[in-house]
């Protein structure tokens, strides 16, 4: 896969002949009344792949009221990807699905020729919102299907060197999730073990991205912190 038309654009980076590396501040935004970090899109990063979307949210401790409270809005064309690192959320939408979503498991909504739903804290909750949503250009041929959506309770995880892995969409270290995407990606939760270097093994041909959620780090020789 050297090229790929996503949302009536090209993804160009696809098939680089050489490996550079380039970093990318976040912008703080509100998502409703929640407090943001978008990554992604930025000025002069739209696409990481098919990836189009970034969203960090939390970790927020709260005693009362709901955090998260998105209200009902339309999207066609993409899916939304759902992962959390601490609480839970609920999501509804327009064809009668539920989905609670804890730590380790996934939503995927494929938005296809158009959908509505709503995220929000529900009403039993640990008092903690940690996570991120991701979201997918859908490839053209796929940018008008049905739509759909898919909760995984738990994805899969790996024992890499230097840390663990949890794959929440396409294939890394011999582990698949479950959700079903429509393009060659990766999404995965990387813990590093404590001074240790983790190694990994990607496709040269592909672009890839990597937020630090937490701590410091260091890739390719450049410092990055978390957030």
């Amino acid at each position: 896969m050297n090229y790929l038309s996503v949302a009536a654009e090209e993804c160009a980076a696809l098939g680089r002949d050489q490996q550079v590396v380039e970093s990318f501040p976040g912008r703080d935004t509100n998502l409703g009344s929640l407090k943001i970090l978008r990554a992604l899109p930025i000025k002069g990063k739209r696409l990481v792949g098919p990836w189009c979307f970034l969203d960090r949210y939390g970790p927020y401790l709260f005693a009362e009221g709901k955090p998260m409270d998105v209200s009902p809005h339309p999207h066609i064309g993409l899916q939304t990807v759902t992962w959390l690192l601490e609480g839970e959320i609920v999501h509804h939408d327009s064809l009668g699905c539920e989905g609670l979503i804890r730590p380790g498991g996934v939503n995927v909504m494929t938005a296809g020729n158009g959908i509505a739903h709503a995220e929000e804290t529900p009403r039993d909750n640990s008092g903690v919102l940690n996570g991120t949503q991701l979201w997918v250009a859908l490839p053209e041929a796929q940018r008008k299907i049905a739509p759909s959506f898919q909760h995984i309770e738990k994805v899969p995880e790996v024992e890499l060197r230097g840390g663990v892995a949890q794959v929440f969409a396409g294939t890394l270290a011999g582990a698949t999730s479950p959700a079903r995407h429509y393009s060659e990606i990766i999404g995965a939760d990387l813990a590093a073990h404590s001074g240790e270097e983790l190694t990994l093994q990607l496709n040269p041909s592909h672009e890839h991205a990597l937020l630090l959620l937490a701590g410091d780090a260091e890739i390719e020789d450049q410092s990055c912190c978390g957030t």
